[in-house]
């Protein structure tokens, strides 16, 4: 995998779990060393590599992903999912919830390895699109979804259910 990439991969890893560069360096290595390798512009060893996988709480095949052609399908399906987290989250958290949603959706169905946290996103991601939305109507369908999403998977949120079904009636009295 290419440098960049790479370094991409490790700082959305690093924000979804809302740690600072310090955080993640301890001891082991500096922290203008992990801003290099965040940027692209310096290559970290495999000891390196397999430290920030262990404090980032990542598959060091994620950040290996020349080893993952001798891993079975349903391996490099758990690690695309697992990529598709870190994207989801990372997305909610920069406020593009109209993409974490997008990202989210295909990842509701019950079995998946990333079902409880999709769903969760998507009922917050909901929630935050119904509470912008100018159009009542597309907002009370907005609120809907997030209603919906709400009550699924172990990360069941009541707050956003009652949020939305607040906001389904404050929207509903604008039509």
């Amino acid at each position: 995998m290419d440098p960049v990439e790479l370094g991409k991969r490790i700082k959305e890893a690093r924000l979804a779990r809302k740690m600072t560069q310090a955080d993640v360096v301890g001891d082991f290595i500096t922290r203008n060393m992990l801003s290099q390798i965040e940027s692209g512009t310096a290559n970290p060893s495999v000891k390196t590599l397999t430290y920030l996988a262990k404090v980032l709480q990542l598959p060091v095949n994620y950040l290996l992903p020349d080893e993952l052609e001798t891993f079975d399908d349903s391996e490099n399906a758990a690690v695309k999912d697992i990529d598709v987290l870190i994207r989801v989250k990372s997305a909610f958290e920069r406020g593009d919830y109209a993409l974490a949603t997008e990202l989210a959706l295909p990842y509701t169905e019950s079995g998946n390895i990333i079902y409880d946290e999709a769903c969760c996103v998507a009922a917050m991601s909901y929630l935050e699109l119904a509470k912008a939305e100018k159009d009542p109507k597309k907002g009370i369908e907005l609120a809907k979804n997030a209603e919906k999403y709400s009550g699924m998977g172990i990360f069941a949120k009541r707050d956003v259910r009652a949020s939305a079904v607040l906001l389904i009636s404050s929207l509903a009295e604008k039509l």
